[in-house]
């Protein structure tokens, strides 16, 4: 491969050649992101439900089963999925619209909502993962279990709180 020349800058500096930068993790895991959330996507089309929407459905039943049947708030499914609030409604107008959630006001604080599955959202959710269940199969037939156990292990710590915590401190010493 050729290698770019660096073009002069109007304040006399280099620019950076492109070829010369480190590796972006970043993009790595994006560029992985999007090809593993299309090959799910696609695995459950047959269901009408996208990978973002059935994490969500399961997330929600998750949660309101480990907290004996009471349906997580809004702030829980964004705090777990590390989402912005606003990002967690939006993905939910679709879910409420055909009928799988809906959404109520906390008995406590009516400002808070929670979500809960209907019946249809529990069999909806069922269905698709059969079809989560055989892309995950293939997913780890093709990578190998334990390198699909590293991915896993490495993407749940890059998203947990003590890795963010980690990075903060260090970027401030």
């Amino acid at each position: 491969m050729k290698k770019i020349q660096s073009k002069s800058r109007p304040d006399g500096g280099d620019a950076a050649n492109v070829l010369d930068l480190p590796a972006c993790t970043n993009t790595s895991l994006r560029r992985a992101a999007r090809r593993m959330g299309n090959l799910y996507d696609d695995a459950l089309e047959p269901v009408g439900l996208r990978a973002t929407q059935v994490s969500l459905l399961a997330e929600i039943q998750r949660i309101a089963a480990a907290n004996e049947g009471r349906a997580p708030t809004l702030q829980d499914l964004a705090a777990q999925l590390a989402i912005q609030i606003s990002a967690i409604t939006h993905a939910l107008r679709p879910l409420v619209r055909d009928g799988l959630i809906v959404l109520h006001a906390d008995d406590q604080d009516k400002r808070t909502k929670r979500a809960s599955l209907t019946t249809v959202g529990v069999e909806r959710l069922g269905e698709a993962i059969a079809h989560w269940s055989a892309a995950n199969q293939r997913v780890e037939q093709v990578l190998g279990q334990e390198a699909a156990a590293a991915l896993r292990a490495i993407a749940d710590y890059v998203a947990s709180e003590e890795f963010f915590s980690a990075y903060r401190l260090d970027d401030k010493a």
